[in-house]
């Protein structure tokens, strides 16, 4: 039998060898005097072999431990090569490791916000749980338990969202060859159902008093001009802060969000008013120079953060009034009730429309959305005196 003292006193000779232990385990030494437990053993007939790694980092005590537990699998019929490699696979096929490949494969037709949102939910309230089993041993039940931890703290929309991206990662892996059977579809009426959500959001009456908040407070003016645009454009916050410069056509006066931007995956044109472009060109004395429109008065190199107008709003003493979601919610309730064609604000709105002609022409209603925009900027601004002075649309 080996011992560890003989282990070490092996050297490399000009041809490989081996040096038996017992029950069929024995050490391999190369020709440049590399040691690597091997185990021979005998099932179904068929003499076959088993590696168990490299001395010293699997001692000889480990390796006797590995021995016997792979001659207690062939007692029980089992092949400890084809258990080995099995273990293996469901090592590479967690669900962690598969819903970060089918995240990659996604997230270039998201916003990178989007994206980013999608991965933080599944590491924050899947993986802990379920991110090291493999996915072809996940059940329904065992899914629901995971879900139902996030509805324990009254995240219902939450969890929505999270079941929803495990059945697209379920989907991934079955197209992948690695399942037959999705967990996650069973679970839909197992959920309780997301209370309808009201973004926060002053009333046209109010925009006077928001006005005056926002031109008092205290705060960088590359964040008080993004909140003010954001009010005139309407588009979701990070469509706004994340606008490049190269996006912008000064001379047509429009927007272009590209499409791995909007929720939708399809590229949405913004006509810019006159106060809109009057705010890009005071942007341009601060970050002119740089990628973003909207460039951190801290870190040049990236975009302000979602948090920024968030943070403004609280400043202004309109936090829980006011969302950047809310000025959505603003603009089209006034809209609508000033009694402009619902079809042009849901197409300014950037909202689905699953039609042939709503996912080709981005461009659709482009005139009457520009005079839409215009009005929108002229009743914003002429609601307070105490800024730009009202411009009639030409």
């Amino acid at each position: 039998m080996l011992t560890d003292t003989k282990i070490k006193a092996l050297r490399a000779k000009h041809k490989p060898y081996k040096m038996s232990d017992c029950h069929g385990l024995y050490i391999y030494v190369t020709k440049n005097g590399g040691k690597y437990w091997r185990q021979k053993y005998r099932i179904n007939g068929k003499e076959k072999l088993l590696s168990h790694g490299e001395y010293p980092f699997i001692t000889l005590s480990q390796a006797r431990q590995l021995r016997d537990v792979a001659r207690t699998q062939v007692k029980q019929g089992i092949d400890p090569a084809i258990e080995k490699r099995a273990q293996k696979t469901n090592k590479l096929n967690t669900f962690e490791n598969i819903a970060r490949d089918w995240h990659e494969a996604q997230k270039d037709d998201w916003s990178k916000n989007n994206a980013q949102k999608v991965i933080i939910s599944l590491e924050k309230d899947i993986f802990p749980s379920l991110g090291n089993v493999p996915i072809g041993d996940i059940t329904t039940p065992l899914l629901l338990q995971a879900l139902k931890a996030i509805e324990a703290r009254g995240a219902y929309e939450q969890a929505k969202r999270v079941s929803q991206r495990c059945d697209a990662v379920f989907k991934f892996a079955i197209a992948s060859g690695l399942l037959t059977y999705n967990p996650a579809q069973e679970i839909q009426g197992a959920l309780k159902k997301p209370r309808k959500r009201n973004y926060n959001s002053i009333n046209a009456k109010e925009l006077p008093a928001f006005l005056d908040a926002l031109a008092a407070v205290n705060a960088h003016p590359i964040v008080k001009l993004a909140a003010e645009m954001l009010m005139l454009c309407f588009t979701r916050t990070s469509e706004l802060i994340e606008a490049e410069w190269s996006e912008v056509d000064f001379e047509q006066g429009l927007w272009e969000v590209p499409a791995n931007r909007m929720k939708g995956g399809r590229a949405h044109i913004v006509p810019l008013s006159n106060r809109v472009l009057e705010i890009l060109e005071e942007l341009k004395r601060y970050n002119g120079h740089r990628q973003h429109v909207f460039a951190s008065p801290n870190k040049p190199r990236n975009p302000l953060s979602n948090n920024a107008i968030l943070q403004l709003l609280k400043r202004m003493g309109y936090a829980g009034k006011m969302t950047g979601h809310g000025f959505r919610h603003l603009a089209s309730t006034t809209l609508n009730e000033m009694g402009y064609n619902p079809d042009v604000i849901e197409k300014q709105l950037a909202h689905s429309d699953n039609s042939t002609r709503g996912v080709y022409n981005k461009a659709e209603y482009l005139d009457d959305r520009r005079k839409l925009m215009q009005e929108w900027s002229n009743f914003v601004m002429h609601s307070n005196s105490s800024v730009v002075p009202f411009q009639k649309i030409n």
